[in-house]
């Protein structure tokens, strides 16, 4: 599966997403192009069949209850948040699962700074003393770092601590028009849709708006050379199966994305009439994205790969989990054929130089011909290995690992 980027072809980007064979594309100035190859497992004790690179070995690791976002520390456990209301431990070698703080609601992601974990809820970000290795957080410890807006609709929060060393959190509107927006005059309740950098000074922290116009920016990283942040976007479900495109986007201190009330329709950016009130900011200070995916195809977890993870070819590109929506063919609801679906797939946002220039598909295969899906990956990371780790927090519910042979 190729996407062609800046101005992407609908129909047939929806046709390399329902397909099972691959489209070979001539390699651009610093992206060699990826030869795949089926590869069988076991996965819960079913045999399934993944699409995965030559030269790589896909492996089911362990069960969770629907895990989220992961994050490594430094001594190279791994922890997932969960939809399951609990934070889980993973020491090397990832087969064993131990839940390290059970906070109920919707712990989605964790972070990490000196001396303490931070824990990302739909109502806040919260922190707690921790050191590397330990083994469980008393919930009594747990301590609010600074509020979010809760509400229903999009209520996961992802965290991550900067180059910088400052907190970064991303949250959604609520729904496909909601008129929420990060910036003045909105009340807090409805101060959604981008990503937030904590200010911190004498005691205190409150929230300030880094990027503002994403509808559900879940998943989101820093490119390992140029310190640029990037993020995922969810398009709406309003306007049907094939529009707008899902968004990969550049953010810089200050950007506007535009939604809810303008969408890129793939080759310009129009304002979408579903949002009445006069948009905060005019359509020529709406950033575009820098790459797209089809629509419906939900992205959640992002991830660069840094020097020296896989191999040589993808070093300092960006790996999506592209979850799959509940959107059918033809009209984008629930009734259609699963058949019809967009799959869930692993992609790569491939990077030449500071300079998006396409997406290949990394791993495939998680949608079996009527529709049945074994997997949906959600959260991305990669391990002091070398090797991506990948969460699926339905059908498969665990942790799979994609590492060299």
């Amino acid at each position: 599966m190729t996407v062609r980027l800046d101005h992407p072809r609908d129909k047939l980007a929806a046709a390399l997403l329902l397909a099972t064979t691959l489209i070979a594309t001539p390699a651009q100035a610093g992206t060699q192009p990826l030869a795949y190859e089926q590869q069988a497992l076991i996965v819960d004790g079913e045999r399934r069949i993944a699409r995965v690179p030559k030269g790589y070995l896909l492996e089911w690791l362990t069960a969770m209850d629907g895990p989220r976002m992961l994050t490594f520390a430094a001594n190279g456990d791994l922890y997932a948040g969960s939809r399951a209301g609990k934070v889980y431990r993973l020491p090397p070698p990832y087969s064993r699962t131990e839940v390290l703080i059970d906070t109920g609601d919707y712990p989605h992601s964790v972070a990490f700074r000196p001396g303490e974990i931070l824990i990302a809820k739909t109502d806040g970000v919260y922190r707690a003393p921790y050191r590397a290795g330990q083994v469980h957080v008393d919930p009594q410890t747990l301590r609010l770092l600074a509020a979010l807006p809760a509400g229903g609709g999009h209520n996961s929060r992802t965290v991550g601590v900067g180059p910088d060393g400052r907190v970064y959190v991303s949250l959604g509107i609520q729904r496909n028009c909601s008129e929420q927006y990060l910036g003045a005059g909105y009340d807090f309740d409805d101060r959604r849709g981008g990503v937030l950098v904590l200010h911190e000074r004498d005691g205190k922290a409150t929230w300030q708006t880094y990027a503002s116009g994403l509808r559900n920016p879940v998943g989101f990283d820093w490119h390992p050379q140029s310190g640029v942040l990037y993020a995922n976007n969810n398009g709406p479900d309003h306007l049907g199966f094939g529009q707008p495109p899902e968004y990969f986007s550049r953010l810089d201190a200050g950007s506007f994305h535009g939604m809810p009330w303008f969408q890129f329709d793939g080759k310009q950016m129009k304002r979408d009439d579903c949002a009445s009130s006069p948009p905060p900011r005019p359509l020529g200070e709406v950033t575009l994205p820098v790459a797209t995916f089809p629509s419906r195809n939900a992205p959640l977890g992002m991830a660069f790969v840094p020097k020296g993870a896989l191999d040589a070819r993808l070093e300092f590109d960006a790996v999506v989990a592209l979850h799959g929506s509940w959107g059918t063919q033809p009209g984008g609801g629930f009734f259609g054929p699963n058949a019809t679906r967009r799959p869930p797939a692993l992609v790569v946002v491939r990077f030449d130089g500071d300079k998006a220039v396409r997406v290949d598909e990394l791993v495939g295969g998680f949608q079996l011909p009527d529709g049945e899906r074994w997997a949906r990956p959600a959260g991305v990371t990669f391990g002091p290995d070398g090797a991506l780790y990948f969460s699926s927090d339905s059908e498969a519910n665990g942790l799979f690992r994609l590492r060299r042979k």
